[in-house]
């Protein structure tokens, strides 16, 4: 079982009829473990009659660099346990099981000019992007905003002080389905090609991800240049007990080098075992939440060695090509590998 932090709810913003934003009240004790990078999310335990608890991850829709407070947005969907959990249950006052943040849908820099699309909910790890970039970068932001109809629009009064605010840093498109219909390559093109060369990142549902995709192809943008956050549930419950450490037949025996909280440690890791695994074995506290390689929360950086991973649904291209691996996933290929988190 991953260790756990208790956080109390401090107020519950109702954004549309379907969604709603939680503040969180991190106490000062807590506030190393949850310090966090834009476009983040935390893990959530959700009591379930049936199973105890199911986990859920939720992107931090503040900024770090905006002096707000942490607060995940949580948008209703149909038969989604989880979502009407906490839209018809969680107040002011409800304490919540939370991992600490974690997730690689983060900037490198905020200094850049950014093209920003979001759909629907996908809007929570794409404001806190923008929100940092404007506080505390030198760039300019031009965010796509993908709704079923104005009612839908999530930050929709936020979204418009921070045009106001920004002295012509920020432009907001929207495209609604009211009025425009489903979102289709041709046009999403139209509306991001006076921003083709700035760096785009995309988050909502994965027909939306696909349309985004073919926008910016047309727009000649190279596709490992498209950063991409997906929203998946989740296989495994974190905070249930470790799951059966996972092997492979066969496979490379190594030696694992980790630099992990600035502590450098040598590891034997046996043939077809994963990264992850070794870790925890050997009492380290690493990083992670679904140990599937959907979430991100494991990734660490490939220092030196080659490693394979079984799967992966989040890194992107340019991730990979930064050396970013997922623990969770990765056998090792040579006899040395290092990595550091």
């Amino acid at each position: 079982m991953r260790d756990f932090y208790q956080v109390t709810v401090a107020e519950v913003i109702r954004e549309t009829g379907d969604a709603s934003s939680f503040v969180l009240d991190v106490p000062p004790s807590l506030a190393v473990a949850f310090a966090y990078r834009p476009g983040q999310f935390v893990t959530v335990r959700v009591p379930s009659e049936q199973t105890g608890s199911v986990a859920r991850c939720y992107s931090l829709c503040s900024s770090p660099h905006a002096e707000e407070r942490p607060a995940i947005t949580v948008k209703r969907t149909a038969g989604g346990y989880a979502s009407n959990w906490f839209l018809d249950t969680v107040t002011a006052g409800t304490v919540l099981d939370l991992l600490p943040p974690a997730g690689t849908f983060c900037p490198g820099s905020l200094d850049g000019d950014f093209l920003l699309f979001a759909a629907g909910s996908g809007i929570t790890p794409v404001i806190s992007i923008l929100k940092s970039v404007l506080a505390a970068g030198r760039g300019r932001v031009a965010l796509v905003y993908a709704n079923r109809d104005e009612r839908s629009v999530i930050f929709a009064a936020g979204l418009r002080r921070l045009v106001t605010s920004a002295a012509g840093r920020l432009v907001v498109l929207h495209w609604l389905d009211s009025v425009q219909g489903i979102p289709a390559a041709a046009g999403i093109a139209d509306l991001a090609r006076p921003y083709a060369g700035w760096e785009p990142y995309v988050c909502g549902p994965d027909p939306y991800l696909a349309v985004v995709r073919a926008a910016l192809g047309r727009l000649g943008v190279p596709a490992k240049r498209v950063r991409a956050e997906r929203f998946l549930s989740l296989a495994e419950n974190p905070f249930d007990e470790t799951p059966t450490t996972s092997t492979a037949n066969g496979g490379q025996a190594a030696t694992l080098s980790v630099e992990l909280d600035g502590t450098a440690t040598a590891l034997p890791w046996p043939p077809g075992t994963r990264m992850l695994d070794v870790l925890i074995a050997a009492g380290l506290d690493a990083p992670y939440s679904c140990r599937q390689g959907i979430c991100g929360a494991c990734a660490c950086q490939l220092v030196a060695g080659e490693v394979e991973m079984a799967h992966n649904e989040v890194l992107e291209a340019a991730d990979l090509a930064d050396g970013y691996i997922l623990a969770c996933q990765a056998v090792p290929l040579t006899p040395e590998v290092r990595v550091t988190y």
